[in-house]
């Protein structure tokens, strides 16, 4: 793979499943270098017989159903007769529409100046509950002439203001709004032509949403209960000096005026997600930030039940010290519901009983995304070392086995992939590092590049990953692991680097690229790189402090100064204080800015002009140190992204991205 080959990367949406369980719907998105952004329709796919039945192995009979320019997030109603779904045109907010599923066009349902984010279908089918920011009057074009540059000045007084990908949110907070669903068989609204004046033409005529909640505050994780009479959704509450903002769930009645409800008492709980099971028990996964809401650092969370919403306290469900649960809680008819298990590099689909037993539904090397299930049919999204995305059927009769459904990374297969080998070290203090292996073809002398990941409380995986791939094919071995500090291999090792950052993770992926050079005779060990992004900068830009064997070394997004990262990053009010501690003698023990004078490695700093997460200022301020002394160093500054570049940016900064990454290795780590 190439970068020219980014528009062959196909991402898979969450499969919305018919309710007689032979087809499925999904989203499917890619960059496009022409449009010079990420573009994607709906597909319908056959899923075989109900239960999994006998399908064929791919997707000889999916078709597409949408042609919009960026189609996303399909939902079937209930009844299966139609699709809600979030359509964006270019440099628009998507807006949610519905189609119908025997044929038709598709019908518009909102009209938001901000668009909408989410939505859910009420258990009847009639209306549709949906995410939306409300603009204060007079900000983001919600008055015409008032350009950004001359609303009035903003009043804050909270700890947190800004969240990375948004910007500003207090002035336009998230609200839910219901809507009754127009019907799709109904004679198309007429509109009126344009003036002779020349006015622009008028806004299509779109149902008139209710908003339900009043607190301006951010608002996410709807939910209808089974009757349809009231929402539950999580809604934000300010968080204290250090402490992580954490929600709380609330019940409204949609009967009752706005603002009403009942609030559920989760205790020290954050919750991320919530979902009303076929009773009415109200399922929730939380994260438990301790007493004083800051134990956030490599906490798990976990699956909660109330048998009532309106029970005294939530019972848990799983166990967040061995169980890395994730996404939406999807209920089941006959009790308990099925989430998603990170562990060692994959990603599983756990069923999980209202007693708390767990059932593994799939194994092996795979990563599955987001789960549908209808008419006893699992459909699952997932990635795996073939694979950027694709839809596939858990056979739930035959042991778990998953058959794919679709081979939208045929078209990047076909481009030449290598598959990584999978690698376990024993460090210097006997630990066991996780990690992969990959490696050109031939016989090599490869120059070695070590690769550091995000989070800290992140981690690689088995799954197919763009970035090893281009610089593989450049002719590069990549060595990349899971050094302690990181998810997937329970809390106590990702607790291991807690006010101890730059210690036992630095060994580690120090002893991993030691021990792959030693397994594989095709590593050229003498010369080697080392780059990441992220806390993966913040390693790379540590490790080029304290150990000098490197050619060249690319830190990117990094966290690299914390004590200018409290009260600039959008996190900074409570991440540094958990991960590097407040005494400034313990902080700058762990900061790469305040050893950057021991850097002799030629050095890239790539960063993006809007990061809010990792603000521009710790790339400006390192790279000018590393100036100051004398290292060969370049500073790259991407206008108009994001923390969020690499992964969801503009196409042809991805590209551009990776043509410096290769050109630095080029100059500082050339092959052969």
């Amino acid at each position: 793979m190439q970068a020219t080959d980014l528009p062959l990367i196909r991402t898979v949406s969450r499969p919305t499943v018919h309710p007689d369980g032979t087809w499925a719907v999904v989203s499917v998105t890619r960059p496009d270098l022409d449009a010079d952004a990420t573009v994607g329709q709906l597909w319908r796919v056959p899923l075989g017989s109900a239960g999994g039945g006998s399908a064929s192995s791919t997707d000889d009979l999916s078709r597409r159903l949408t042609r919009g320019f960026r189609d996303t997030a399909p939902r079937m109603s209930p009844d299966g007769a139609r699709v809600a779904f979030l359509r964006a045109q270019p440099q628009a907010a998507p807006q949610l529409w519905v189609l119908p599923t025997d044929g038709g066009e598709a019908v518009q349902v909102t009209d938001r100046t901000l668009g909408v984010s989410d939505f859910r279908w009420s258990p009847d089918g009639k209306r549709l509950a949906f995410l939306s920011r409300e603009p204060e009057p007079g900000r983001y074009g919600s008055v015409e002439g008032i350009a950004p540059g001359a609303e009035p000045p903003r009043r804050i007084t909270e700890w947190s203001w800004t969240r990375n990908g948004v910007g500003y949110h207090r002035d336009r907070p998230q609200h839910v709004f219901v809507v009754d669903v127009p019907d799709v068989a109904a004679e198309p609204v007429v509109q009126p032509a344009p003036t002779a004046q020349g006015e622009a033409e008028p806004r299509p005529t779109v149902p008139e949403p209710r908003r339900v909640t009043t607190d301006d505050v951010d608002h996410s994780g709807i939910a209808f209960t089974p009757d349809g009479a009231s929402i539950g959704v999580i809604a934000e509450r300010e968080q204290g000096p250090g402490q992580v903002a954490r929600g709380i769930v609330r019940v409204l009645p949609l009967a009752a005026p706005a603002g009403g409800g009942s609030d559920v008492d989760l205790g020290t709980l954050a919750p991320q997600a919530i979902a009303f099971g076929p009773g009415g028990e109200l399922y929730v996964v939380a994260q438990d930030l301790g007493a004083e809401g800051k134990d956030f650092v490599a906490r798990n969370a976990a699956l909660y039940v109330l048998s009532a919403w309106a029970d005294p306290g939530p019972r848990r469900l799983t166990d967040p010290e061995t169980q890395e649960i994730g996404g939406e809680p999807l209920p089941l008819a006959d009790g308990g519901v099925l989430l998603t298990l990170a562990s060692r590099g994959t990603q599983q689909v756990l069923r999980v009983a209202d007693d708390g037993a767990t059932t593994q539904l799939t194994s092996g090397d795979v990563v599955v995304s987001e789960i549908g299930f209808g008419g006893g049919t699992l459909a699952v999204a997932y990635a795996d070392p073939e694979s950027y995305g694709d839809l596939g059927v858990v056979d739930l009769a035959g042991g778990g086995e998953l058959r794919r459904r679709t081979d939208f990374s045929a078209p990047l297969r076909a481009t030449g992939l290598v598959t990584p080998k999978e690698l376990t070290v024993t460090g210097r203090d006997g630990h066991p590092v996780h990690g992969w292996l990959a490696v050109p073809e031939g016989t090599g002398n490869h120059p070695t590049l070590l690769m550091i990941h995000g989070g800290p409380y992140g981690s690689y995986g088995v799954d197919l990953f763009d970035e090893t791939q281009v610089l593989v094919d450049a002719g590069y071995a990549v060595v990349y692991c899971n050094p302690r500090g990181s998810a997937g291999y329970g809390q106590a090792h990702g607790r291991a680097i807690r006010q101890a950052m730059g210690t036992v993770d630095l060994h580690d992926v120090l002893d991993f690229l030691d021990g792959a050079v030693a397994a594989d005779g095709r590593l050229d060990g003498s010369r080697v790189g080392v780059l990441g992004g992220s806390y993966g900068g913040y390693l790379t830009a540590w490790t080029i402090a304290h150990d000098h064997r490197f050619a060249g070394a690319i830190v990117e997004r990094g966290f690299l100064d914390p004590e200018v990262f409290f009260g600039t990053s959008d996190i900074g009010s409570f991440f540094g204080l958990e991960y590097v501690g407040e005494n400034p003698e313990q902080v700058a023990a762990q900061s790469p800015q305040a050893v950057a004078e021991q850097v002799r490695t030629p050095t890239l700093v790539i960063h993006s002009e809007l990061d809010l997460r990792c603000p521009l200022s710790q790339a400006e301020r390192y790279y000018s140190t590393l100036k100051r002394h004398g290292v060969e160093t370049e500073l790259v500054v991407f206008p108009g992204e994001n923390h969020e570049l690499s992964r969801s940016g503009r196409p042809r900064h991805r590209q551009q991205r990776f043509e410096l990454i290769l050109d630095w290795w080029k100059r500082h780590l050339p092959v052969g």
